[in-house]
């Protein structure tokens, strides 16, 4: 902040006081600055605190911090990325969804490998995480056995599908007119086995005209009574004209909106519910048909048929552990090609998981979801990739 007051009284002395008075100048030049520096020159007057403030509101677009390959750190190459690149960030994050990988994020996988972990556990290093993000920032983050970035150079680059090794990724969705974020948690109550349906209306998923895309991720879904849990929580929904997409992961690391605590150790269901009349939303699901290039582009088509814009949209690729270079015959990051083909400026992210949720619900040409048949679409897959569009409305 001095060095803020120091530059405004050198511009005094220099004979051009209009420069700190003249609220175009002054918005112009902050403009170009980056969300902690521009939050620091907001401390210098009220002048300069109302043009920062109107240009934080402007700045509505989606970011991310994404990061592949390890670090020589002992945490991980995600929170490197992150401690670099929030620096240079435009956006002021009001929530952040990160995905990483189980292996090193959390020491998961066979014992050999588990010998190579970093020495922080996953509970050390998301902390670390969290603190890089702002204080009253929701967090919502989850680990898997593969993920699936898109890198940061620009939104035209390559995604690509990281099935084993350190990779992580984070979305940053600032404040958006006109559209409301909410994250969520369900986890069993092993006291009660009738899941309170009320919980969904109090989490904006029932009962809420403006839902229109749910992310969700179950998790600990290798123990008993997962099944039964997630179709409780999940079956509710499918009477919703809404999108629904997401799937199984490995474990919950971050989930810093909850009011109570719970046993991370405990089935649960976790994600974010995203609402308003900007937003739109199209899933198609690659069943196993969908066995080549060929099959996998033709999904994307439909995908495409949707119409939805394509400006401050963002993918999520929800597949398999089973699908992937293996399914492909040796070919890597089919899926993630036949998406870049026709959405080229539109960045994918997502994970290889243990299973997925999702169906093909494809919008109108009005953006009107289809409306749903009296037969309801199963939306706990296997063997599948859920590829799904999230379009937070055009400035």
């Amino acid at each position: 902040v001095a060095q803020y007051w120091e530059i405004g009284r050198c511009v005094k002395m220099s004979g051009f006081p209009v420069l700190v008075n003249l609220a175009e100048v002054v918005e112009r030049i902050l403009s170009f600055l980056p969300i902690k520096s521009l939050l620091k020159a907001a401390c210098v007057c009220q002048l300069w605190r109302e043009c920062a403030r109107r240009i934080m509101k402007s700045r509505q677009h989606v970011m991310w911090i994404s990061a592949v390959g390890s670090n020589a750190s002992d945490g991980h190459a995600l929170v490197c990325a992150m401690a670099q690149e929030l620096q240079k960030v435009h956006v002021l994050p009001e929530t952040v969804l990160y995905i990483a990988d189980a292996e090193t994020f959390c020491g998961h996988g066979d014992v050999q490998r588990q010998k190579k972990a970093r020495k922080k556990n996953g509970a050390e290093i998301a902390a670390v995480l969290e603190n890089l993000l702002p204080s009253q920032c929701q967090i919502l983050g989850v680990v898997a056995p593969g993920v699936v970035v898109t890198p940061m150079a620009s939104r035209n680059s390559r995604p690509q599908e990281i099935e084993d090794g350190e990779a992580g990724l984070a979305v940053l969705f600032p404040k958006i007119d006109g559209v409301k974020i909410q994250p969520f948690h369900f986890f069993k109550d092993a006291r009660n086995k009738v899941f309170d349906e009320g919980k969904l209306s109090e989490a904006g998923l029932k009962n809420n005209p403006e839902l229109r895309v749910v992310l969700m991720f179950g998790y600990n879904t290798h123990k008993q009574g997962a099944n039964r849990f997630l179709h409780q929580v999940i079956d509710p929904l499918n009477e919703k004209n809404i999108i629904i997409a997401g799937g199984q992961v490995e474990s919950l690391t971050s989930c810093t909106s909850e009011n109570e605590t719970c046993n991370k150790d405990s089935i649960g269901v976790v994600g974010l519910a995203f609402s308003g009349s900007k937003v739109q939303g199209a899933t198609v699901l690659l069943a196993q048909e969908v066995y080549d290039e060929k099959t996998a582009e033709a999904s994307m088509q439909r995908l495409k048929a949707a119409n939805v814009p394509e400006q401050n949209t963002i993918g999520f690729m929800f597949a398999c552990i089973g699908r992937g270079q293996q399914y492909y015959k040796g070919k890597k990051n089919v899926e993630a090609d036949a998406f870049r083909k026709y959405f080229p400026t539109v960045p994918l992210f997502g994970f290889f998981g243990n299973g997925e949720i999702g169906c093909d619900r494809i919008v109108t040409g009005n953006f009107i979801l289809r409306e749903c048949n009296d037969v309801k679409d199963d939306l706990l897959q296997g063997y599948t990739t859920v590829m799904t569009l999230i379009h937070l409305g055009t400035k």
